[in-house]
């Protein structure tokens, strides 16, 4: 069973690394956008099973594209990630709707262990 995931964040070698850690552990990548903008629009599109999304970027941030994403479908599965493992960012990461909290630069193991428990 493949587990549909996108990915969200404004540096590509970021989407490079998380869709590398994802693939090698049997998940696949159905999509992957720059800014939380975007990502509203490739999750309406692509009805991922998860979304992985960073905190900072252009146009629209994580917070506010988790959201959106919760308005269309309250069922949403998301896990923010965040070079600032500060802490009213994760908590406003939470009460946004994201399930899980992943720290950059991240462990492979941490990754999949958040995915699978935001699948699970």
């Amino acid at each position: 069973m493949s587990n549909k995931i996108l990915i969200v964040d404004d540096a590509a070698f970021m989407r490079m690394m998380v869709k590398d850690v994802l693939t090698k552990n049997g998940f696949e990548v159905i999509g992957e956008a720059e800014n939380g903008a975007k990502a509203v629009d490739k999750y309406k599109e692509l009805k991922p099973e998860l979304t992985i999304m960073d905190i900072t970027m252009p146009e629209m941030d994580g917070i506010e594209a988790v959201k959106e994403i919760k308005k269309i479908d309250a069922d949403a599965k998301v896990i923010m990630c965040s070079a600032m493992g500060q802490q009213a960012m994760v908590i406003e990461a939470i009460q946004a709707g994201a399930k899980d909290f992943i720290v950059k630069p991240f462990q492979a193991e941490r990754v999949i262990e958040a995915v699978k428990k935001a699948l699970g």
